[in-house]
């Protein structure tokens, strides 16, 4: 059983959520992890979380977990 994902204007076909996640899922650009669930946006740039960005130079981010 496939399903389907579209996202900015393309469609993806997966038989798994595994697959879907390492193909659309963003990565970190600091530690180049996938972000699944919860991430940081900062200037156009994805982060898996605060200390990364803050390592790449973002200021004013904070974890408030």
């Amino acid at each position: 059983m496939s399903f389907e994902v579209h996202a900015q204007g393309a469609v993806h076909v997966f038989d798994c959520f595994t697959c879907a996640i390492h193909r659309m899922a963003p990565v970190c650009e600091h530690c180049k992890v996938s972000i699944v669930g919860q991430g940081v946006e900062a200037g156009g740039h994805f982060y898996c979380g605060a200390h990364c960005a803050r390592e790449e130079g973002m200021v004013g981010i904070v974890d408030h977990v």
